[in-house]
């Protein structure tokens, strides 16, 4: 890593947890728009689709409390 690199890593380490995160959002963002663009837009579609699927009875959902045990007992 250059010197310039390991400053701004140094820097990012004093950032708040929230404010790294969307530090990384953002330079994975950097990368490759096209392929990012589609995956977001898929994402999207799938989500619209499982909203419209709940609301018409097609599924159920699960409350936090329920997901969280679950994932407890793994």
């Amino acid at each position: 890593m250059t010197i310039v690199a390991d400053r701004i890593f140094k820097d990012a380490l004093a950032l708040l947890p929230v404010e790294r995160a969307e530090l990384i959002e953002k330079l994975f963002q950097s990368f490759d728009r096209s392929v990012s663009s589609k995956i977001d837009a898929a994402w999207a579609e799938e989500v619209e689709s499982r909203i419209d699927a709940y609301e018409h009875g097609e599924i159920k959902a699960s409350s936090a409390e329920d997901v969280f045990a679950r994932i407890n007992q793994r």
